[in-house]
């Protein structure tokens, strides 16, 4: 078996786009809409897409096994199975290879977690030209006690006080998955931003991108233990280090 997915920085203004409103920034309330594929395509399974007609994720607070596969080409997702599809996973996205993690294997067949809306929304994809690997590693957030915990081989490698979603614009729990790693070319309040394939609940957007939600630095220390965002998560800058070096699609799983 090939060895977990590299995650390496992109330099892409659209970091900052994705989740400025984190840093203090207004959004929109709502729980969001998207417009339709343009020539009646297939809605493509981006940070940027509402699904519909797929299933929800069946156990959102279990761990996961670290199983991660990468489509070599634009893979078709289905509710079930052998159905027809209703969305497609694209091979590449935030200008880096898209990697999800396993929830469900049948023959010939993997059911994965997908970056869009609605969280927790999950497809099939047929295993043929997938890549796989395993990422031995995962990240637990303890939004009630405002922690980050890194795992490796299931046995803590560090954990760090971080900031929360505050009350009114909560830190979404269930499981998700390290989407993508950016390092935008004019940082303000963060070097490196670590999307995740998971949305803020009560804001459709955050400075005019999709309200993903991500880990990202902060300049000042004192936000760390306190639920002050707008849904992202702001560590420590030895975390942030730390978290960069963990490869794509690891899993992520928030808890209250």
């Amino acid at each position: 078996m090939p060895g977990p997915p590299v995650a390496v920085p992109v330099v892409l203004a659209v970091a900052a786009v994705l989740v400025s409103g984190c840093g203090g920034g207004g959004g929109t309330a709502g729980n969001g809409s998207v417009s339709p594929a343009a020539g009646g395509a297939l809605p493509q399974a981006t940070t940027y897409t509402t699904l519909k007609d797929l299933p929800a994720d069946p156990s959102p607070s279990a761990a996961l096994d670290g199983t991660v596969v990468h489509p070599a080409e634009t893979a078709p997702v289905s509710a079930q199975p052998g159905a027809p599809a209703v969305a497609e996973l694209p091979a590449a996205q935030l200008k880096g290879d898209t990697w999800v993690p396993v929830v469900e294997s049948r023959p010939g067949w993997k059911r994965v977690l997908l970056p869009s809306r609605p969280n927790g929304v999950t497809g099939w994809i047929p295993d043929s030209g997938l890549k796989t690997a395993r990422s031995g590693q995962a990240i637990k957030v303890d939004v009630g006690d405002r922690k980050l915990t890194l795992l490796n081989a299931g046995r803590p490698a560090g954990t760090w006080p971080v900031a929360v979603g505050a009350p009114k614009t909560p830190t979404p729990v269930g499981r998700t998955f390290l989407l993508a790693s950016l390092a935008p070319a004019k940082p303000t309040f963060s070097p490196l931003i670590l999307p995740v394939g998971a949305h803020s609940a009560t804001l459709d957007t955050f400075g005019g991108g999709p309200g993903t939600v991500a880990f990202h630095g902060w300049p000042s220390t004192s936000v760390f233990g306190k639920a002050v965002t707008h849904g992202c998560v702001r560590v420590p800058a030895d975390a942030l280090k730390r978290l960069a070096k963990v490869p794509l699609g690891t899993p992520v799983v928030i808890t209250a």
